[in-house]
């Protein structure tokens, strides 16, 4: 059984042009990190033209599909009928986009099916994750 999800999805940046370009996106989920969702823009859709990824809680994913959610760095809520709004906060500014809720859902019941909520914790290997630490340090 495969331990990654990947759903790429279309996002909509939301600029101060009336139009609004797509961009293509992948959300991420993988149960050795398992309360983790990442979200991965590629180069050309990006300023800098560097590959981003933005790493935030499946839970804040979640329940913003239902209300606002999220006070740091990365905020999402919903929009309209079936669009979901992600801010990613960074200090070189602010980005802004929309995507299809139904992407969400579709993405969420997939990663339940892998790890569903509340077992993830079954999924840490505590001791593993101390001994990679140990080791970084030395």
């Amino acid at each position: 059984m495969s331990t990654v999800i990947e759903q790429p999805v279309e996002a909509r940046l939301v600029a101060a042009a009336p139009r609004m370009p797509s961009i293509p996106a992948t959300l991420q989920y993988d149960r050795r990190d398992p309360f983790a969702v990442r979200m991965t823009f590629p180069a050309p859709a990006t300023l800098e033209g560097v590959e981003v990824c933005w790493t935030f809680a499946r839970e804040l994913l979640s329940a913003g599909l239902e209300g606002p959610e999220g006070h740091g760095d990365v905020r999402v809520r919903p929009y309209g009928y079936d669009r979901t709004v992600l801010e990613f906060h960074a200090p070189e500014g602010t980005a802004v986009v929309h995507i299809h809720s139904s992407d969400v859902r579709d993405f969420l019941q997939r990663s339940t099916e892998l790890v569903p909520v509340g077992l993830e914790h079954l999924q840490v290997d505590l001791d593993h994750d101390l001994a990679e630490l140990m080791r970084d340090a030395c």
